[in-house]
């Protein structure tokens, strides 16, 4: 058998520890960052940003980003599917880990770390009519003729919040648990009009026969004291420790910037009309 010199047998050795802690280094380079434990998701209905089907699971917009994030790069969400006023609660006592989608408001501040994803526009919505232009807050709140139908756990700021109780106290506000019930209740003349925005109310009515026909007949009227403004995603401070905070911080920052985000609004909404309400960052 050959013999090679002790030097030669050395340098080789070398060579081959060099080999293989490149292909180390590189492997742990390329393992995706994942977070420290399964992040919990609870989503509700909004349009086609948010789909759940019984048959189908969850899909739509923030649904697919957060499970490309999965596959990409190793954090698992889980979902689960609740009323939008129960996810709202969830959030504030910190058994929700993230709220989306979701705008950015006062009191949400108050209980997690806001991550924005989309400029986003809430307007006054209707069926068309002759009716004289609204510009304004104001002007719904003086029109005391119009009945409004609103979704429970929707919140758009401190404007929005004041207006829901100034309509309370004139009893011209009802209730409903989700975007279509407000698209049936407007079709069945039992409300004048919503405030959500846009998108949230055509993506939900695109996908049902019901009241599908809707969606050329809307009317749509921005107000000023609601301007665009950004939506996004809600990190918990109470149930998320900083380390998985700052890499959901991260990643979701990293979709709104690829354009990950906004295509896939593209992908599930009518071309042309997300032009009153959503556009990228």
């Amino acid at each position: 058998m050959l013999r090679l010199p002790r030097r030669v047998v050395a340098v080789r050795l070398l060579g081959m520890l060099g080999v293989l802690g490149g292909f180390w280094a590189s492997a742990l380079h390329a393992q995706p960052a994942a977070c420290s434990r399964p992040i919990e998701v609870p989503l509700a209905p909004v349009g086609q940003s948010v789909v759940i089907a019984a048959d189908a699971g969850f899909s739509g917009v923030y649904p697919e980003l957060l499970k490309s994030l999965e596959r990409r790069h190793g954090c698992q969400f889980l979902f689960s599917a609740v009323p939008r006023a129960r996810l709202e609660l969830m959030f504030e006592t910190g058994k929700a880990d993230v709220l989306i989608p979701a705008s950015r408001t006062p009191r949400r501040d108050e209980f997690g770390e806001f991550v924005p994803l989309i400029s986003a526009r809430p307007t006054l919505i209707s069926l068309k009519s002759d009716r004289p232009a609204l510009l304004s807050l104001k002007d719904l709140s003086e029109r005391r003729d119009l009945r409004v139908v609103l979704v429970r756990g929707f919140d758009y700021g401190d404007e929005y919040q004041a207006l829901v109780r100034e309509l309370a106290r004139q009893g011209r506000v009802t209730w409903e648990s989700d975007a279509v019930s407000v698209a049936r209740s407007l079709a069945a003349g039992a409300a004048d009009l919503t405030l959500m925005a846009p998108s949230i109310l055509i993506g939900a009515i695109t996908g049902d026969a019901r009241v599908q026909q809707l969606a050329e007949r809307l009317r749509i009227e921005p107000v000023e004291e609601l301007p665009w403004s950004e939506s996004g995603a809600y990190l918990s401070r109470s149930s998320l420790g900083d380390g998985d905070r700052a890499r959901l911080r991260e990643l979701l920052e990293q979709g709104a910037k690829s354009g990950a985000v906004w295509r896939g609004f593209q992908k599930y909404y009518p071309a042309g009309s997300l032009n009153d309400s959503i556009r990228p960052r």
